[in-house]
């Protein structure tokens, strides 16, 4: 019997004829369709989306849904890498390594202080700016300077010396002795302490009439007025004389403590002792390059010690006169050569500014006279922390968009708000008016140095000097007549063409101070921004690439020099002021390296007589504190270097004729300087140096690679005929 067999027809979903259509599947609905559970499409945005103004998200579309996309997906990630580690090998092989981290006085091969490279040799990236970790003499420990630093020069210029003398040379000897490594040595008091009062030991605080009598702190708060007070005017004088006659209302014997007044004091010492010749201290044996503890540098270090203990009370609940403290702390220890020290209190015045809001501008609510004080105080710790940056080759602690405070103004009425007594200077200018352009040519040099710091290495071209000149005689341009120092016989004012000056004889001595510093300060800012373009070599590499910024560099070392010795041998006005100093050290070192690095330049035998005069102006310095004396022994020896690589004379390389000396004399800073520039890019040159097979000399010969960034060996290697395309391998870093 068989089974019935039963067929059921089912109907059609559809109409007849048409096919039956399976709903799409999604691999992943998107985050708002999943939120609110519903059915999501493949489309993007989904239709859901658009009708109900949802934010379909598009993560789903990027990743991979099945195993075979995945599988696809890492092929795809594998040949990916394998591209950019092809045109990572090809790049190393067509660069040479970059530049070398240095720790002078220390093998490269010793543990911990190998040079550590920051080329692309190893890392792929674009080539930076090098640094240099050095023990100075106020530092025992190894700290960094950057590129743009003397240190940094000075150890290039030692490097130098040695392979070209086949000398070792240590670099901290090229650095001169300063009167203390620490403010907490003994010291006398003033005079002698003619009256038998007790003398405060290290770490004790100072009770009034201790170090000074009170004629003796009127004597020095006197010199601020004229002297520091114009160049940073962050105090009111009328305010401050009278919180300084308030701490003497209880006692005309003992003055209460005040960290203000005690910074002051400290530096007016300073500056008060150097100033006279033999001041209180037997100098004749600074003369002698010996230093002590009771060097005028360090004087007033009781007082500086004591503002320092009184300011830790107001960390918390900082005040205006914490932050003119801070300043003027740092102003006294950039003086006595502690930079670190120097540039540690300058951060803590940026904190400082912060915490009170100077960085923005003042509300209208407070009277005008208080505006323009906070004003005034912004903007010296803006050009402070500028120039210590830039001198040390750290980078900056302020940067331009963190201020929205304005340049304070400069007009009579102000001048007379201020509490100052100086009369007027005619057309428009006033005591306020130096410090007003001081900051805007700190503005300029520092534009021009990002400009050129900025970029690393391999985008350098011949043209990134030619910012720097236009960018600082657009500063100049804008500076008042009534600012500029005269000169004799139709000279230009802040030009290279070492015209003698024309001291007025019956100009207050204040102005001409400041006249004097704003073009002191230009010729140093823009030698120290040209320097890097003085690069050194000791055969087969042509510097005449950069021998056109190198002039311009040499140049304005041997305008402030000239100026300094003219001023130093006939006036009173710079003496003991130690930032000239330092300004006068920074152009000699680098008129020695230029010098080195030239010997065959048509302007190298004026720079060498330069050198001579450096040494003139270094020993009168010296007559008011030791660190100037001992410069000038370091000076006269490395003259003696340099005459010693004159005499053996620069060897011309085979197959090429000695470069010619032409009379062309192109105009430095706007300003028609007569230094000739050469443009035959042909030539070259050798200093007397046989590097040989001998594996010292060899050594010798790696070390030196740093001045060009690249190695001894491949100096013959290389094609010279493209230079001005991109010339980082041959500029001095």
């Amino acid at each position: 019997m068989t089974t019935p067999t039963f067929i059921v027809s089912m109907p059609s979903s559809g109409p007849p004829g048409t096919n039956f259509k399976r709903r799409s599947q999604v691999a992943r609905a998107c985050n708002w369709c999943r939120v609110h559970r519903l059915k999501c499409d493949s489309n993007f945005p989904c239709a859901n989306c658009r009708k109900r103004g949802g934010d379909c998200n598009s993560d789903r579309l990027s990743r991979a849904a099945t195993l075979p996309e995945a599988t696809r997906e890492i092929e795809r990630l594998k040949k990916r890498v394998e591209e950019l580690e092809l045109e990572l090998q090809k790049e190393r092989k067509a660069r040479p390594l970059g530049p070398r981290l240095e720790t002078p006085d220390t093998p490269d091969d010793s543990p911990g202080n190998s040079a550590v490279d920051l080329g692309l040799g190893e890392c792929g990236r674009n080539k930076i700016w090098d640094g240099i970790y050095i023990s100075t003499a106020r530092s025992p420990n190894k700290t960094w300077y950057g590129s743009s630093s003397l240190f940094f020069f000075i150890n290039r210029i030692n490097n130098f010396l040695t392979a070209a003398l086949k000398q070792t040379h240590s670099t901290r000897g090229m650095l001169p002795e300063s009167a203390s490594s620490l403010l907490d040595g003994p010291a006398s008091t003033i005079d002698g302490d003619q009256e038998g009062r007790p003398v405060a030991r290290s770490g004790e605080t100072i009770r009034g009439g201790e170090s000074l009598t009170p004629m003796q702190e009127e004597y020095f708060l006197n010199i601020f007025w004229e002297s520091y007070y114009p160049a940073y005017p962050i105090l009111d004088e009328h305010d401050f004389k009278e919180h300084y006659q308030s701490l003497w209302a209880e006692s005309d014997k003992e003055r209460q403590p005040s960290a203000l007044v005690d910074i002051v004091l400290a530096v007016c010492m300073q500056y008060g002792m150097a100033r006279q010749p033999g001041g209180r201290h037997a100098l004749t044996a600074a003369a002698r390059g010996n230093v002590d503890d009771n060097d005028p540098t360090i004087a007033g270090r009781w007082h500086y010690r004591r503002c320092l203990s009184l300011l830790s009370n107001e960390t918390e609940s900082p005040t205006l006169s914490t932050l003119q403290c801070h300043l003027l702390c740092s102003i006294y220890l950039c003086c006595g050569g502690f930079q670190n020290m120097s540039d540690n209190a300058c951060g803590l015045a940026v904190r400082t500014a912060f915490m009170l809001g100077l960085h923005v501008e003042p509300p209208q609510s407070i009277p005008r006279r208080e505006r323009e004080l906070r004003k005034r105080i912004w903007w010296t710790i803006f050009v402070l922390e500028s120039t210590r940056s830039m001198k040390l080759g750290r980078p900056f602690t302020l940067q331009d968009s963190t201020s929205s405070c304005t340049l304070p103004a400069d007009d009579r009425e102000i001048a007379a708000l201020s509490g100052s007594s100086f009369a007027p200077i005619g057309g428009n200018v006033t005591w306020l008016t130096w410090n007003l352009h001081k900051t805007k040519l700190i503005l300029s040099t520092r534009k021009a140095y990002l400009a050129f710091y900025a970029q690393p290495l391999d985008t350098i071209t011949l043209d990134n000097a030619e910012p720097i000149t236009r960018v600082m005689d657009t500063w100049l341009q804008g500076v008042p007549e009534v600012l500029k120092t005269a000169r004799q016989n139709d000279g230009i004012p802040f030009s290279t063409d070492r015209s003698s000056l024309h001291i007025e004889q019956f100009t207050p001595v204040w102005l001409q101070r400041e006249r004097l510093l704003l073009e002191l300060m230009y010729h140093n800012l823009c030698l120290s921004l040209y320097r890097s373009s003085i690069c050194f070599a000791l055969g087969g590499v042509p510097r005449a690439v950069t021998e056109h910024a190198a002039l311009k560099c040499a140049a304005h070392a041997m305008a402030l020099t000239h100026i300094m010795h003219q001023v130093l041998d006939t006036t009173s006005i710079l003496n003991g002021w130690h930032e000239a100093f330092q300004w006068q050290w920074n152009a000699a070192m680098t008129l020695v390296g230029f010098v080195l690095a030239f010997p065959l330049s048509s302007s190298t035998g004026t720079a060498r007589m330069s050198i001579d005069l450096c040494v003139s102006v270094l020993e009168r310095f010296g007559d008011g504190f030791a660190v100037a004396a001992n410069a000038a022994t370091i000076l006269r020896d490395l003259s003696v270097k340099i005459d010693r690589l004159a005499k053996e004379g620069p060897d011309v390389s085979s197959g090429a004729t000695q470069r010619q000396i032409t009379d062309s004399a192109p105009t430095f800073g706007g300003s028609g300087s007569e230094l000739p520039y050469n443009h035959d890019l042909g030539q070259t040159m050798q200093w007397p140096v046989d590097m040989g097979n001998d594996p010292t000399t060899a050594e010798i010969g790696g070390i030196m690679g740093h001045s060009i960034d690249i190695s001894a060996e491949t100096l013959t290697d290389i094609d010279w005929s493209n230079l001005n395309a991109s010339f980082f391998d041959q500029w001095a870093f």
